[in-house]
């Protein structure tokens, strides 16, 4: 189990915190203590699950806490494993899966119940991680909506250089970047979407992939950005260029959802956001 406290400007501070879990809907009771593989764990195939809690509060002066982890900690798992809990082996015993829909609604039901257990404190988001690819999150500001992200993969390469410099300026600014044949990177793109808490269509989220696929992927996957991508003939293909670069590809291109952000990680260290 990992949390991260995050600094806001103003007044106000951000504590996130994650919460593990695993459901197996074959089996009646939950078992497990290793939080950090998740609690309950069950046994055996089970549907792994991470429930993400934003608070935003003023720090504690006695202990510099927005608040006690442990508390959001047993906040979730008596609060809102529950409800998602039950509605696995509830679709489990009917002989389906939850739709995205369905999985908002769990979202919206657990967002009460964890709500009711920090009044003193502004409940801002709750995420949940479907997979280590894809996010499905509520938040605060809008009510009516949830947002789903998915992270794709795709491998290029570049070469950073400006015209405009000698080689020695070049080297200087971009080192190893400047490198004549370029260099490699396994880029990872994650693409967040906003949707209206409505039932979507059986294939939504095919079509939304194949639009990331259509739309970008196919011009960048295995090419050489420098030469094979328009627009980067003058344009370094730096990672904050790629960001804005894929949401000019993607903006307006899907359907039944609007697009709200486009993260692209070079490796696991560098990553550029970019919205408008």
């Amino acid at each position: 189990m990992t949390f991260v406290i995050l600094f806001d400007v103003g007044v106000m501070h951000r504590l996130n915190r994650q919460v593990r879990f695993s459901v197996n809907p074959f089996e009646e009771s939950q078992t497990g203590y290793n939080s950090y593989a998740s609690k309950p764990c069950g046994s055996g195939l089970s549907f792994f699950l991470a429930l993400w809690v934003e608070l935003a509060g003023e720090l504690d002066a006695d202990t510099g806490f927005v608040v006690n982890v442990s508390r959001i900690d047993q906040a979730v798992r008596d609060r809102a494993i529950p409800v998602f809990d039950a509605a696995i082996r509830r679709a489990a015993g009917q002989g389906r899966g939850l739709c995205l829909e369905e999985l908002c609604e769990l979202l919206r039901s657990a967002w009460g119940a964890v709500h009711q257990a920090f009044a003193e404190l502004r409940l801002e988001r709750l995420g949940l991680e479907l997979n280590p690819y894809r996010t499905l999150c509520v938040n605060a500001e809008d009510s009516d909506m949830y947002y789903f992200s998915e992270k794709f993969e795709f491998a290029a390469m570049h070469r950073l250089w400006n015209a405009d410099f000698d080689a020695t300026a070049n080297t200087e600014m971009f080192g190893k970047c400047a490198n004549p044949a370029g260099h490699g990177h396994n880029y990872v793109i994650e693409v967040t979407v906003a949707k209206q808490a409505v039932p979507e269509p059986a294939d939504w989220l095919a079509r939304f992939e194949r639009v990331v696929e259509e739309s970008f992927l196919a011009m960048v996957d295995h090419k050489n950005l420098n030469v094979d991508v328009p627009g980067f003939e003058s344009l370094n293909p730096t990672v904050e260029n790629l960001a804005s670069f894929a949401w000019s590809k993607l903006a307006g291109r899907f359907e039944d959802c609007r697009l709200v952000k486009v993260t692209v990680w070079e490796n696991d260290r560098t990553y550029c956001a970019y919205s408008e």
